[in-house]
């Protein structure tokens, strides 16, 4: 018999590896993204795992799972619950949002912004006196068919964006529509940078007397953006040159 002090002893856990059960957890909130926790266990059980809802609930946490409090309504195409990552190619993510401005003789004019995240090439300036889903959808389709169609698009919660029309398109299209979350413009920080460029460069440099004179003044500051102004995230290249990179290496 070996005799050894009582100090000695160490309790070693009996834990075991639960990336298994993670992956699990994660596969079925990808699945049924409006599951929380106490659904994912019941599944979890009726599928053999012996584990109790405070474990679930616990590493559901440690994965970012949560549900959002408000989800959007009747938009199938709404991303719910990734978080948000990096673009790492051409189309991988778009961001929209619309600029205000006037004519000279004082019509209102609401100006739809769109710009690629990665490359920072923008597909669209679009002034108009108003805009609707409709419109919207008529723009995003006329400049998809020129580069291809975005894998995601950031938006805020304006009625434009939250409707029925935008929402179908993105359904037929694969696209994925990124809300922002109300009252935080910081959720979609690359099209509230561009846009201040925008109004610094363009509307507040210009007076515009029409319709047609907005359009022009507009669509030459989007080409000079895209193909000439350097861009310091980009090693101040012009977006064009992303684009063009991508194009020789195959459709994004």
């Amino acid at each position: 018999m070996l005799r050894a002090e009582r100090s000695s002893y160490h309790y070693r856990g009996k834990g075991t590896d639960q990336a298994d059960l993670k992956q699990r957890i994660k596969e079925i909130a990808e699945t049924r993204v409006r599951y929380g926790y106490r659904r994912i266990h019941v599944l979890l059980q009726r599928e053999g795992w012996a584990i109790n809802g405070k474990r679930v609930y616990r590493l559901y946490r440690e994965m970012g799972l949560q549900l959002r409090k408000k989800a959007p309504k009747r938009r199938v195409k709404a991303k719910l619950r990734e978080g948000r990552c990096a673009a790492s190619r051409v189309n991988d993510v778009w961001a929209m949002d619309f600029v205000h401005d006037q004519l000279a003789t004082g019509p209102k004019l609401r100006v739809l912004t769109v710009v690629d995240t990665f490359s920072r090439y923008s597909p669209a300036v679009v002034p108009r006196f108003r805009f609707r889903a409709p419109d919207v959808v008529e723009v995003l389709e006329r400049v998809c068919a020129e580069v291809g169609y975005p894998a995601s698009i950031r938006v805020d919660q304006g009625s434009e964006f939250i409707s029925r029309e935008l929402d179908l398109w993105a359904y037929m299209k694969g696209v994925t529509l990124d809300f922002s979350r109300p009252g935080k413009p910081t959720d979609n920080a690359f099209i509230e940078s561009f846009n201040g460029k925008f109004r610094a460069e363009c509307l507040n440099q210009h007076w515009f007397m029409s319709l047609d004179d907005a359009v022009r003044k507009c669509e030459a500051w989007r080409r000079d953006y895209n193909e000439v102004r350097p861009h310091s995230a980009i090693g101040n290249k012009p977006p064009i040159s992303l684009m063009l990179a991508s194009a020789v290496h195959g459709p994004p």
